[in-house]
């Protein structure tokens, strides 16, 4: 199975829905047993904010070899606000 690309900003965003899935509507934790769904949640959530940590730490030395910017700088920028 063949996953789509995925920009550091994007990795970003989908962590951050990710952990939001598992809260219930007014922020807590949702009200059932913490279940293996839940389990499952919470690790996608950190593989992508871990891959969101790497590309943001990379992106200076990818641009200064590159020398060019292809809207990086703007994604990293949107998801910052």
């Amino acid at each position: 199975m063949n996953a789509p690309e995925m920009s550091g900003p994007g990795h970003y965003r989908e962590s951050e829905r990710l952990l939001a899935s598992t809260q219930g509507s007014d922020g807590e934790v949702a009200s059932d047993d913490v279940t293996l769904a839940i389990s499952n949640t919470l690790a996608a959530a950190q593989v992508h904010a871990t891959l969101a940590l790497a590309a943001a730490t990379a992106y200076p030395a990818v641009r200064e070899y590159w020398g060019s910017d292809t809207g990086t700088a703007r994604e990293w920028s949107e998801v910052a606000s």
